[in-house]
């Protein structure tokens, strides 16, 4: 045991020799480096201070010459300074008398041109209004003239027109009733016998004429196209059973003519099925009366 210890003490201390021995050349290595470091920082802030001192220095020379300049010329110009001032002053004194009378007789004329413009406008306002003033007087004796004569001439010619519609009137009132007396009846080779009444509930207890059912079959047949009236500016009325028509609404281009087609009963007499916009009409053509009615019935 003794032995190890010794060897191992032995070895440990060799090793811290060997250690010291290459320590030191470092260590005397880094503080000459060191040394060096500082002798160059050194001599640099000894050149910065060696150049302030030289900048400050030519300043103070700048500052010294321009001083002397400027006592030099104080010293040439120093007599004739008082005299030349008070010529200025007079000049001055001089240029601002004229620059009033200057300016006051600028702003004289300026208010003298506005006073001439305002009169001058105002001119021209009167003469505008006393020329609308004539127009209107002109415009509305015109009227005044004109309306006169045209109601006066709408007058006669209501008059005129009524007269001539009454005469009308009462002439074609007496030939429908002489057309109707005539050809409302019919002859079975011994007399004349009158049209009987229609009546507009039995033919629709009849399955014959179920148009309904047909039409829910035969839907294209129902659409007619669009219906024009015989007036510009009339539109639809939901008409009944006992209206009576305009001879215009019931005319030949707007009958029926082949009324089975639409599953419709044939008519005799003086009665014709009527198409009115989507309604269907049955009507008296000799005096007008709707005898029968169906709406909704074309598509």
């Amino acid at each position: 045991m003794t032995l190890t210890r010794l060897m191992k003490g032995s070895a440990l201390s060799a090793l811290a020799a060997a250690m010291a021995v290459t320590a030191l050349p470092v260590e005397a290595q880094a503080q000459e480096w060191r040394e060096r470091a500082n002798e160059i920082k050194q001599q640099r802030q000894q050149s910065r201070q060696d150049r302030r001192g030289e900048r400050r220095e030519a300043r103070q020379e700048r500052r010294d010459n321009r001083s002397e300049a400027r006592q030099q010329r104080s010293a040439n110009r120093g007599d004739a300074r008082p005299e030349r001032r008070a010529e200025r002053r007079s000049e001055r004194r001089a240029e601002r008398r004229g620059g009033i009378d200057d300016r006051v007789q600028r702003r004289v004329e300026r208010r003298v041109a506005e006073d001439r413009g305002e009169r001058r406008a105002e001119r021209r306002e009167d003469r505008r209004v006393e020329r609308r003033v004539d127009r209107r007087a002109d415009r509305y004796e015109r009227n005044r003239t004109y309306r006169a004569d045209r109601n006066a001439t709408y007058r006669d010619q209501r008059r005129g027109d009524y007269r001539d519609q009454r005469r009308y009137d009462r002439r074609d009132t007496y030939r429908d009733q002489r057309r109707y007396d005539r050809r409302a009846r019919y002859y079975d080779g011994r007399r004349w016998h009158d049209y009987d009444r229609w009546d507009h509930r039995r033919w629709r207890n009849n399955d014959r004429y179920n148009w309904n059912r047909y039409r829910y079959n035969n839907r294209n047949l129902y659409r007619l196209g669009r219906y024009y009236a015989p007036y510009r500016d009339y539109s639809y009325r939901r008409l009944n059973i006992g209206f009576r028509l305009g001879s215009l609404f019931f005319g030949s281009r707007y009958w029926i003519n082949d009324p089975w087609q639409y599953r419709l009963p044939e008519v005799y007499g003086p009665y014709r099925w009527v198409r009115y916009y989507d309604d269907v009409l049955l009507v008296d053509i000799y005096s007008g009366e709707v005898v029968d009615v169906i709406h909704d019935f074309f598509w």
